[in-house]
């Protein structure tokens, strides 16, 4: 599974690789060129700091082990068991049952958690969840994420300016401006649509390396019911969509969104692969 896992990113990250070849043949090198440079210091700065402009947009607070005495022991313990250091601790204070880690390296990380998780899950179940997302850590998902929004952006930033140039280019050449046009509609969709599958994936293999952590993956399954349920209720105040594939479920699920355009797999799919898990 994780091997299967690692090799669907790899292959997504390809196709959209390919997909900006085609959208920078479409329109030239030199806009190409404009594109990446451009695109790349915005998700340079971006994977540096995105750690600290998340932490503030969900107004998460430092704690210490006196402060979360059970949510600090776990992570201790995980940090053990994974051989990663030990993470900085936060607390969202938010009745959404939720958690997520972020940070560029294993060295520079930090994992999240509601109050509402806190409160709705008992030990096991908690621990499952870190241990999803010391698996984000030690996979280096925030790094993959980062280079796919990295390309999706240059796609994008290239479509843009594709419209721009069918809209107030050369009139006579009709062909060339419908392709300009094909591409500015198409080519975000299906960039957007395969950024969408990788972090998918990345969830599934974060999911499968967690239970392993556990040497079970019964609890965390317990927990992905749990905070689905939990999610209808009582759906994340403050952040917004652009956020949600950092938390463990989507905390804005009870806005809906169509079968393609979601950041995690569906909650019954993962349930029934942890389950499924033998050790």
């Amino acid at each position: 599974m994780t091997f299967g896992n690692q090799l669907k990113t790899a292959i997504l990250l390809a196709l959209l690789t390919a997909l900006l070849l085609f959208a920078g043949s479409l329109f030239g090198k030199g806009g190409l060129f404009i594109a990446i440079v451009f695109v790349g210091i915005m998700n340079f700065v971006s994977y540096f700091y995105s750690d600290r402009i998340v932490l503030w947009m969900y107004r998460a607070k430092p704690v210490t082990e006196k402060q979360a005495p059970r949510l600090y022991r776990i992570c201790r313990e995980l940090a053990g068991k994974t051989g990663l250091p030990m993470p900085k601790v936060y607390i969202i204070p938010d009745k959404n049952a939720n958690a997520f880690a972020t940070g560029r390296n294993p060295q520079h990380s930090a994992v999240a958690a509601t109050e509402g998780i806190l409160e709705l899950l008992d030990e096991d179940e908690l621990r499952g969840v870190m241990a999803h997302e010391f698996a984000h850590i030690r996979n280096r998902d925030i790094l993959i994420s980062t280079v796919a929004g990295t390309i999706a952006g240059i796609i994008s930033f290239i479509a843009n300016m594709a419209m721009w140039s069918a809209m107030f280019g050369d009139r006579d050449n009709r062909g060339n401006a419908l392709s300009l046009i094909l591409l500015a509609i198409i080519t975000p969709i299906i960039a957007t649509i395969i950024q969408l599958a990788i972090s998918r994936s990345r969830e599934y293999l974060a999911d499968a390396s967690g239970a392993r952590t556990m040497g079970d993956g019964k609890p965390l399954a317990s927990a992905l019911e749990k905070l689905e349920r939990s999610n209808r209720h009582h759906p994340m105040r403050a952040g917004n969509q652009g956020t949600a594939h950092l938390f463990i479920t989507n905390p804005f699920t009870a806005r809906g969104m169509t079968a393609l355009l979601l950041t995690h797999p569906p909650t019954e799919e993962r349930v029934r692969r942890l389950k499924g898990m033998r050790f």
